[in-house]
């Protein structure tokens, strides 16, 4: 892969931009400190704006490596980050990144997350050179999955017990898109 960073990429409601100290505000309101949000992932709902800031001080130094991608999901609206996107997983060998993602509860179910997702697909295929894009999800979280399909990931199975989450250690439904696939959608 030929690792370019966490690029900003526009869409016509978002812009997907590289995270700043400053969003710690919106990041805690919109997003983590909601345990709605936070039911089906693997980090605790933040209590405070301080351990927001420590998450925000992480990803802020991360920027420096190029193969860091983790972006505010930034709605043009109100000039916010509502949500994140970003790889939580890669094998360079395999040239494959597995994406996460979260949103905040009053953004769910409006195509917020698919439009960010389908916006890092080209980026991940043309310019890093990904050949597999995947995801996962508990088995409870079906709208997650809904997200992988609308941008067009095939679901490839279900392995059991093979994840954790805030509800313990879960199964995990496997969604994948190849570049090969990718392009033929494209001619």
């Amino acid at each position: 892969m030929n690792h370019k960073g966490t690029k900003t990429i526009e869409t016509d409601r978002l812009v997907l931009r590289a995270f700043t100290m400053n969003d710690a505000d919106a990041m805690f309101r919109n997003w983590e400190s909601d345990p709605e949000v936070t039911e089906f992932l693997r980090w605790k709902t933040a209590s405070s704006i301080t351990e927001t800031k420590q998450v925000l001080g992480e990803w802020v130094r991360g920027y420096e490596d190029p193969d860091f991608y983790q972006w505010a999901i930034v709605l043009k609206e109100i000039g916010e980050p509502i949500g994140s996107i970003s790889v939580v997983g890669k094998n360079e060998k395999l040239d494959i990144v597995h994406i996460g993602y979260c949103i905040g509860s009053r953004w769910w179910r409006r195509g917020y997350t698919s439009e960010a997702f389908q916006a890092i697909i080209p980026f991940f295929f043309t310019e890093v050179g990904v050949n597999r894009i995947e995801s996962q999800h508990d088995p409870n979280n079906p709208n997650s999955g809904l997200v992988m399909q609308k941008c067009g990931l095939r679901y490839e199975g279900t392995l059991r017990q093979a994840d954790w989450n805030n509800k313990g250690i879960v199964d995990a439904c496997m969604y994948s898109l190849l570049r090969s696939e990718w392009e033929n959608t494209r001619v």
